[in-house]
């Protein structure tokens, strides 16, 4: 009876030599959270990476050392200054008004140096002596900024005819502004032509560049200028029916009218009124031009 009361310890008691001990319980099945938990610290998702270093916090991994500074603390940075950063504040503030210096001085000097080419105004004007002094003599200008001078004078191109007759008779008519004329038929129009603002005018400035203040040539195109100028005002003189029906234009005489563009009143400047005439001489016309053809 001992024996069989006790047979469950001594079925757990050392095995006697060539019995066979009692076999060892199977294990059971794994719950889904053990496997979880295993195959977390497999394959590193628990955050260590599969690995035993320590984790990072956030943003700490571009700091220096790795450890996250506070909010407002500015890390230096390792990177060599060039420039004027790299001087010393003293050093930094003398560059800097040297700087300032050369810029003025330049300033001033661009600012002379266009005075002294630009057409006489009143700036110009008022501070001649000192404009000299800057300029002359190591910066000198032989050039103009505008090229020719913009025109302060008004000029008008005139014409005076001698018609004669079939009896032999002739008589001199008034003057024709032509200049007059152009402006009337250029005031209102939108589309001007090329004639009407350019013709004249450039003729008149052909023949004053080719001749001398005594109206004589000056070099080979001074009797083209002549003849050039002398065709227009034939043309002008019929196309205004300067000879009448029976009559024709034997004679022509230009001559130039020049006054002065008034100055504004803030300039205090003064500029005379009276007109300046220039009259060339008699022009006799070819058989071909006296009514109004090209001889």
């Amino acid at each position: 009876m001992d024996a069989q009361d006790k047979g469950s310890d001594a079925g757990h008691g050392p095995a006697e030599p060539g019995v066979p001990g009692p076999r060892a319980p199977l294990p059971g099945p794994a719950s889904p959270a053990d496997e979880t938990d295993e195959t977390d610290r497999t394959d590193g998702t628990d955050g260590t990476d599969g690995t035993d270093e320590p984790a990072v916090p956030a943003g700490a991994q571009d700091q220096p050392g790795g450890v996250e500074q506070p909010p407002g603390v500015q890390v230096p940075s390792d990177a060599p200054r060039t420039g004027i950063a790299a001087l010393s504040p003293p050093y930094r503030i003398g560059a800097a008004l040297a700087l300032a210096a050369v810029a003025v001085a330049v300033c001033v000097h661009l600012g002379m140096a266009f005075l002294h080419v630009a057409p006489p105004n009143t700036v110009s004007r008022k501070h001649s002596e000192t404009i000299a002094d800057w300029i002359y003599p190591e910066f000198e200008q032989n050039w103009k900024l505008f090229a020719p001078n913009p025109l302060q004078q008004n000029v008008s191109v005139q014409v005076r005819a001698e018609i004669r007759w079939p009896d032999g008779s002739s008589r001199t008519t008034g003057w024709y502004d032509l200049s007059a004329q152009d402006g009337r038929d250029i005031d209102g129009n939108p589309a001007p032509s090329h004639t009407q603002q350019n013709e004249l005018r450039r003729a008149w400035d052909f023949y004053v560049s080719t001749h001398d203040d005594g109206n004589r040539p000056v070099g080979l195109r001074g009797a083209l200028s002549e003849s050039y100028l002398r065709r227009i005002m034939a043309l002008r003189l019929d196309r205004a029916d300067a000879a009448g029906p029976h009559g024709e234009v034997a004679r022509v005489q230009v001559r130039s009218r020049t006054t002065q563009v008034p100055p504004p009143e803030w300039s205090g400047e003064k500029a005379s009124d009276e007109a300046e005439y220039r009259e060339l001489p008699w022009w006799p016309l070819p058989k071909g031009e006296t009514r109004g053809g090209v001889g």
